[in-house]
């Protein structure tokens, strides 16, 4: 790993990770000690006879005259057991039973960090177990959910336990690898965060050390390896199981999560074919969901409860016969419903990327996505994503192309597509593309963006570039244009740039280059 590299797992770790531990398992204190009346704290064993610390919240006066639906909710990275307590009174106040575990390897529980791995899945098994055996729960009507890490065990398990019925994923994952290396390119800060809340607050095991020590050293001879490892732990690799086995699926995720992406969860959610829903939000990773673990109102929590309700309780509450596509839009925060995914962005509007540009890398051109929680939370709670003056950005650095003037807003949802002609210099590197908002005064509001990374291409060779930038919802004022801006080093990204290495972006007549960018209907 070079100097720089090093750098910046240092950075993301000290800074990101110090304010996630401290106001995740600190800030959780008051919440969980409102809710700590009628809580029993147990022990339950796991996958390989494993101690996992759980906590169990039952509705009053249960004693074991009637069944409750159960609700299993496994941690999120690097949070103990507590972190669920406000919602799960809530949730025993309504009716359920609930137990909330700490996953393998954090916190009191035993064993060793597995990244969602096979004795994680089991985990979740055994913990329905327990609760089958020890609860007044009811086994036709289970629900599994979790914020982040808790969201991805528990798509898993739904792919593995058929008595699973429900299931709600908040700010999980459900593409490992399209997550953390879309377009094939290490996302450093978001896995050094990981990385580094791991060794805080768990035991990594040595396979996990290994995987995320030889991703982010970028080492190519351990690409396909650390694929299958991250294709084994995503609950896109078996989603027809989750079909198969039938349970509702609800999905909800920020557009600026720069941990897990929206595009790997709009993707999954396409491929589902049970009862399912996907929810979008303005924010960054689990921040949407945040003011509900609380205590306090929040829609992702109040949705989660009306799904649960619908799915495990048979309520009536219409939830099955709403748009099954909500999103909020980053600029206006009304929400808005769609029949399906490919419905979000149904018109598209070219870009033309005309001449040629080249530009030379390994230096930052000033454009960037920001930093990893910080930029996109300011992003939620102050509409202030990062910004450029595109005027100013070197051309040796950046290649640029704006769009005119719109006399009307322009309500950009869903992918953003780039299509180009690419001559690189070295067989390897790696572009990263940026869609802007311009206002009059040239500054540039970033809109979205993506990372892409070639190997084993002939140098002074022409190739076709096709790359999806991240999913958002954004709306562009009347008066001001879109900028595509081109250049080859994000502080979010490691690039595989060698030094001195240039890039050249044609539009040949036969096939000429352009960003498509999909907009709402009006």
């Amino acid at each position: 790993m070079g100097t720089h590299r090093k750098a910046l797992r240092t950075t993301a770790v000290g800074a990101v990770s110090a304010t996630l531990i401290a106001g995740g398992v600190l800030g959780f204190a008051p919440a969980a000690q409102a809710a700590t009346d009628g809580v029993r704290f147990v022990d339950v064993t796991g996958d390989g006879g494993t101690t996992l610390k759980a906590n169990v919240v039952m509705p009053a006066g249960a004693d074991g005259s009637h069944r409750y639906p159960l609700l299993v909710m496994p941690t999120s990275w690097g949070f103990p057991q507590v972190q669920y307590l406000a919602q799960a009174q809530k949730l025993a106040d309504s009716g359920y039973v609930v137990v909330a575990y700490n996953v393998r390897g954090f916190w009191q529980s035993g064993g060793e960090i597995e990244v969602a791995g096979p004795s994680d899945v089991a985990d979740a098994s055994r913990v329905i177990d327990w609760a089958l055996a020890n609860t007044p729960s009811d086994a036709g009507h289970i629900g599994m959910a979790g914020v982040s890490y808790g969201a991805g065990i528990s798509l898993l398990a739904a792919a593995h336990d058929q008595r699973i019925k429900a299931v709600a994923s908040l700010s999980g994952w459900a593409d490992l690898i399209d997550s953390i290396y879309s377009g094939r390119t290490e996302h450093a800060q978001a896995t050094a965060v990981l990385d580094g809340v791991g060794l805080v607050t768990g035991r990594p095991s040595a396979e996990t050390s290994q995987a995320l020590k030889d991703f982010l050293a970028a080492d190519l001879s351990k690409e396909q390896e650390l694929i299958d490892w991250g294709r084994k732990r995503s609950a896109a690799t078996y989603v027809d199981q989750i079909n198969k086995n039938g349970a509702a699926i609800m999905l909800a995720n920020a557009w600026g999560d720069t941990i897990f992406p929206p595009n790997q969860i709009a993707d999954f959610y396409s491929r589902l074919t049970g009862p399912k829903r996907l929810e979008l939000r303005p924010g960054d990773h689990a921040t949407a969901e945040l003011t509900g673990l609380f205590g306090l109102p929040n829609d992702v929590w109040t949705d989660t409860e009306r799904w649960f309700d619908h799915y495990l309780k048979g309520e009536d509450n219409g939830i099955d016969r709403e748009q099954p596509v909500e999103l909020k839009s980053r600029s206006t925060g009304g929400y808005e419903g769609y029949p399906d995914w490919k419905s979000v962005g149904a018109t598209r509007r070219k870009i033309d990327l005309a001449g040629t540009a080249t530009v030379h890398a390994n230096v930052d051109s000033g454009a960037d996505g920001g930093t990893v929680f910080l930029s996109s939370i300011l992003d939620q709670v102050a509409q202030l994503p990062p910004v450029a003056s595109i005027p100013l950005l070197p051309r040796r650095w950046a290649a640029v192309w704006q769009s005119e003037r719109y006399g009307s807003a322009q309500q950009v949802r869903g992918t953003a597509r780039l299509h180009t002609t690419l001559t690189p210099t070295a067989e390897s590197g790696t572009l990263i593309a940026y869609l802007y908002d311009v206002g009059p005064l040239g500054l540039g509001k970033l809109v979205t963006n993506a990372p892409y990374t070639w190997h084993g291409r002939t140098p002074g060779k022409a190739f076709d570039v096709d790359l999806d930038l991240f999913s958002t919802a954004y709306d562009v004022p009347a008066g001001h244009r879109l900028a595509l801006v081109v250049d080859t080093v994000d502080p979010l990204y490691i690039e595989h740039n060698p030094s001195g290495a240039q890039l050249t972006f044609s539009s040949p007549v036969d096939d000429p280059s352009y960003v498509s960018v999909p907009l709402r209907e009006q």
